[in-house]
């Protein structure tokens, strides 16, 4: 099986030996986005809110550059640094999942990259 690597200007270049997404068959696998601002490289986190926000605008241009959107994901993973803030999220998140959510956990972690305070994946089918 083939795998093609995807990439969007529109969404915070890898800040390590990783690929933004990668596409296998019909399925796309999306990397852990964080809020960062694609342009300028600055973290997006004034609020949970905010930042869950970018987090997701950031899966959502990854999700365009395959031809994807959020009505193909079907499983997403959140990584939160404080369980407390999880209804706060949560909220947001579900914003982009109107009808039909896709399957997912949250797990709390102690630290994730740059100290952000969430970061979320997504697997997406066609």
């Amino acid at each position: 099986m083939m795998k093609e690597i995807i990439f969007s200007k529109e969404a915070p270049a890898p800040i390590g030996p990783y690929s933004q997404a990668v596409k296998a068959g019909n399925t796309l696998y999306v990397s852990g986005q964080i809020a960062l601002d694609p342009a300028t490289g600055e973290l997006i986190n004034e609020n949970i809110t905010e930042e869950t926000h970018a987090v997701m605008k950031n899966l959502e241009a990854v999700l365009r550059a395959a031809g994807y959107g959020f009505g193909n994901v079907v499983k997403c993973s959140i990584f939160i640094k404080n369980m407390d803030q999880f209804a706060t999220i949560n909220e947001a998140y579900g914003q982009y999942f109107k009808t039909n959510p896709p399957a997912r956990e949250t797990v709390e972690v102690s630290r994730l990259p740059k100290n952000v305070n969430v970061e979320i994946s997504c697997i997406a089918v066609k």
